[in-house]
């Protein structure tokens, strides 16, 4: 008996949807793209202006695709079932290619969610491949192997062996480099703040003085800033004013990818890539008390829509959960502001309200719930009641001063039910006005203005989406790449850019600042939207940049001086006889031939130690230990990373996570050491940790 074959994906899926199906039902999966443009080629035709891509079948999927063929010749019908985006369809496409045939006679189903009812209202309702939106996954795929193939190679003749350029890479690389350069132009202001501290403990702030508003960087003269303090000193202080209002704090709209990506990164301290496996796990199925099904809808998607089955299941679930005061007369809709948001897709969302994360404890990896259950609390919260909160504003004053008393008190705790409380309370004492208030405490403080903090992953995925550079299956990619290719190192969470990544942005800036200019990449991506509802050419849109693109190349190639430095080493090459220098490459340094690319010959810098048992070489840093005063420092490694110890340990067991530095605190004596931190580097004393700016 012939059975319905069902392609998805991934095995996971298969798996899942598989147990929701009879025996007339085989599912299979692809295991991603089975066609491809290949790695070692072009793999791009260019006739007539004409761009044909020559897809190939992987090696690593040949075997598959040899069962796909053989179960789709015994099929009674072939569904297309991958995921309903762009790279989904296309993904579909080339399955088609594949089993040779026609792609507009498979039926496509889609769906949100992996469930066994999304499942089967799909069978219900096939339709054919968007060849709109398969032609809008193929420009960006032609585009960016034309960039990627045509651009890196003129930064290896130029800059270094082993770079790489990207279209979306490119200028999210620009985005951090172009925050380093402010952090270092940054020239710091001195200010200064008068900190009141009534009595009982009354934070207080200076909002005016002599009828004049003060803001954060009003008092920038010392002198004025002194004569201010003394005049804070003189008189009594008595209430003039006390200003109550409500606030209400709307909740959040349901996650979408950048923004699970961020909170999962402020909250969880998940980069992109593990918030993303994680989530691709959870969608496409787990084990839950009702049997294995995917827990959460869709995880590559720019909209904020809901479903109107989801939100009826959550006003229910509120409702004789938490009581009708916390459920709103009607249901929240939300609408993105994302640049080319797909609205006719979901927001990531819970798919079955009664996995509750309590029950999920028992089925779910400790990542896994973590993920899950972040996704389940907002989901309810954008679907609750506003939080409101009663505000009061002290006012106390002296002759010339006005300082503020702020505090807060939630009335009702709303959506804060589930998500949690962000204002906590600040409860004020019983004031009057007229009441005069005694100084517990005032100081005059200097403070120096502080550079822009450097971009985390969850601030750069925020940045790109609000410039419109990439789309939702982007993201995470995009940062990978870059920490992978040694552009960008991540150091407390801040993405660091080396000294390369300032090479190729500048010579990127200055020879092909199309590519590196966040409007050029934003502007391309609503090109490819406009291809997706077939409002565009694909073909004239390739034609259009590849034509001006490689004219920049070729003057490129003669016009760019190239910034390679190399040391002559004196020693003729053994295969040409040419001479031999030390270089750089994108794994450090390394000898190599001048002939190169005449001539392949290369080598280690360093030779290996021919005695594995040969303790490795350490580092030192030209520092002397500041604990037994004798050694020098040196890098060390452990599992957690790198490190510094004393030369001579055992003896002596100073470490350091930092690095130290040669200078010395000017108020105690001790070495600084050098720290990276989200606004800038500075640094900062071992024993009485003053810090500095470097």
């Amino acid at each position: 008996m012939k059975k319905n074959l069902i392609i998805v994906e991934s095995p996971a899926k298969a798996k899942t949807i598989a147990n929701f199906l009879g025996k007339d039902y085989e599912v299979i999966a692809s295991k991603g793209h089975i066609r491809d443009l290949p790695k070692t080629s072009f793999g791009i035709k260019i006739e007539d202006e004409k761009f044909i891509p020559e897809y190939k079948i992987s090696s690593d999927h040949s075997a598959l695709v040899k069962e796909l063929k053989s179960k789709a010749k015994d099929a009674s019908q072939i569904f297309l079932a991958t995921d309903e985006d762009r790279e989904g369809e296309a993904i579909a496409y080339h399955i088609a290619k594949a089993l040779g045939k026609d792609e507009n006679s498979l039926p496509r189903i889609v769906f949100h969610e992996v469930t066994k009812s999304a499942i089967e209202d799909a069978l219900k309702k096939p339709r054919k491949l968007n060849m709109s939106s398969v032609d809008a996954q193929q420009a960006r795929r032609l585009l960016d192997r034309i960039v990627g193939y045509k651009l890196s190679p003129l930064l290896g003749q130029k800059i270094q062996r082993g770079l790489s350029a990207g279209r979306v890479q490119s200028a999210a690389l620009k985005i951090i480099v172009d925050r380093e350069k402010e952090i270092k132009a940054f020239v710091p202001l001195e200010y200064f703040s008068v900190d009141m501290i009534f009595e009982k403990d009354l934070d207080a702030e200076l909002v005016a003085f002599d009828k004049a508003k003060i803001e954060r960087l009003t008092l920038t003269n010392k002198d004025r800033a002194k004569l201010v303090f003394e005049e804070c000193k003189k008189g009594e202080f008595v209430i003039k004013e006390i200003e109550s209002k409500e606030r209400k704090i709307a909740p959040p709209p349901p996650f979408m990818t950048s923004t699970l990506q961020q909170s999962a990164s402020n909250q969880l301290g998940f980069s992109p890539k593990k918030t993303m496996m994680i989530a691709q796990k959870l969608y496409e199925g787990v084990n839950t008390h009702q049997g294995t099904m995917g827990v959460i809808t869709y995880m590559r998607t720019d909209s904020l829509n809901l479903a109107k089955e989801a939100l009826k299941s959550a006003r229910t679930f509120i409702k004789e959960n938490f009581g009708a005061n916390y459920l709103p007369q009607k249901e929240k809709i939300y609408t993105s502001k994302a640049k080319g948001a797909q609205e006719a897709h979901e927001a990531i969302r819970p798919t079955n309200l009664d996995f509750t994360p309590q029950i999920a404890t028992q089925f779910l990896g400790k990542d896994e719930l973590k993920l899950y259950t972040l996704i389940y609390n907002r989901f309810l919260a954008c679907q609750m009641k506003e939080a409101v909160s009663q505000i009061q504003n002290v006012f106390v004053a002296n002759n010339r001063a006005v300082f503020k008393i702020s505090g807060r008190k939630i009335l009702f705790d709303g959506y804060y039910k589930i998500y949690g409380d962000k204002d906590k309370d600040r409860i004020l004492p019983d004031l009057k006005i007229s009441q005069a208030l005694k100084i517990q405490n005032l100081e005059l403080s200097s403070h120096l203005t502080e550079p822009p903090a450097r971009y985390s992953e969850a601030g750069l995925v925020k940045k790109l989406e609000s410039l419109g550079i990439g789309r939702p299956s982007t993201y995470a990619p995009t940062i990978s790449i870059l920490t992978s290719r040694d552009y960008v190192r991540i150091d407390n969470k801040q993405l660091i850019p080396t000294e390369v990544a300032f090479n190729v942005t500048e010579l990127l800036e200055k020879n092909f600042s199309d590519i590196v200019e966040s409007e050029f990449s934003a502007k391309l991506e609503d090109t490819l939207d406009l291809i997706a509802e077939d409002k565009a050419d694909w073909q004239k849109v390739l034609c259009d940049f590849y034509y001006p693109f490689m004219r920049k190349i070729e003057e490129g190639k003669t016009k760019i001086k190239s910034q390679k430095t190399f040391t002559k080493l004196g020693e003729a090459c053994p295969d040409c006889g040419g001479e031999l220098a030390i270089r750089k490459g994108r794994y450090g340094e390394f000898i190599a031939c001048l002939n190169f690319p005449k001539c392949k010959y290369s080598r280690n810098l360093k030779p290996k130690e021919e005695n594995s048992q040969t303790a490795p070489k350490k580092n030192g840093i030209g520092v002397t230990c500041p604990k037994c005063k004798n050694a020098e420092l040196v890098e060390r490694f452990s599992k957690r990373g790198k490190f510094y110890g004393c030369g001579s340990y055992p003896k002596c067991d100073f470490i350091s996570k930092y690095k130290p530095s040669k200078e010395l605190c000017e108020h105690c004596g001790e070495n600084l050491v050098i720290k990276e931190l989200k606004k800038g580097t500075f640094l900062e004393c071992l024993k009485c940790k003053t810090k500095r700016r470097a």
